[in-house]
């Protein structure tokens, strides 16, 4: 094993995950991908090897559970960057069927650049605002998950995530140290978007002392059709 493998392979084991020397491999190229692109197309501040296995890596593996990642699940990772969480989740989970949506073609460029590389089957890539894509037939309420991370405040990601998720489906928000005040904020925007907090995760990873948690929120009524609002709006007067 290579360095950053080994980084990331201690870290996994710290955090209570097995990543098996496939996983390992693929992230490591993933990795190698990130820096080398991050060069000409903003990407990412963090680049450092044990920052990138701890804080990109595992932090996006953290929402990871068995029973909402069933085999075939479809995903949608809105305001995917760098491809994270949607990448890692899906290295670690083959099987699952994921659409990366991002506003920036640059971003694009690179992310099939690691698909092919990875040969990677079953992932998509979407050029859109969500405003405007959850407003579409194509992608609105056809996902049984979405994840997104580090995008919004969680009473604006709300807006722009849940309009993807079918009823009985299940939006995952990763966020930071401001969560709890977060879910304070966002308890209306939650309701009338068809949602319903179901659990929320503290999240400890290896060598970090800083607060994170996993939101998981189901969906279980249909978002109402003025819903996302037009670009700019979700941001400017959140609900």
């Amino acid at each position: 094993m290579n360095h950053f493998q080994d980084i990331l392979a201690k870290a996994a084991a710290e955090y209570g995950l097995n990543l098996v020397p496939e996983q390992l491999a693929a992230m490591d190229s993933y990795y190698q991908q990130l820096v080398v692109w991050n060069e000409k197309v903003n990407l990412t501040a963090i680049t450092e090897p044990y920052e990138v296995a701890v804080k990109h890596m595992i932090d996006s593996l953290s929402c990871y559970q068995e029973e909402l990642f069933t085999p075939g699940v479809r995903i949608i990772d809105v305001g995917t960057g760098a491809g994270f969480p949607g990448i890692p989740l899906k290295i670690f989970q083959q099987d699952i069927k994921l659409t990366l949506m991002d506003s920036l073609n640059k971003r694009l460029n690179f992310l099939r650049a690691v698909i092919d590389d990875l040969s990677l089957d079953g992932v998509y890539t979407v050029h859109a605002r969500a405003e405007e894509a959850g407003k579409n037939k194509q992608y609105r309420e056809q996902y049984q998950l979405a994840v997104s991370r580090a995008v919004a405040r969680l009473n604006v990601l709300c807006e722009l995530c849940l309009p993807f998720v079918k009823v009985g489906g299940c939006f995952i928000a990763l966020k930071g140290a401001q969560y709890e005040e977060e879910v304070r904020e966002a308890a209306k925007a939650v309701t009338l978007l068809g949602g319903k907090i179901e659990n929320i995760k503290p999240v400890n990873l290896p060598g970090l002392t800083d607060k994170r948690a996993v939101i998981y929120i189901k969906k279980i009524a249909v978002t109402p059709q003025t819903y996302p609002r037009k670009a700019g709006t979700p941001e400017k007067k959140p609900l």
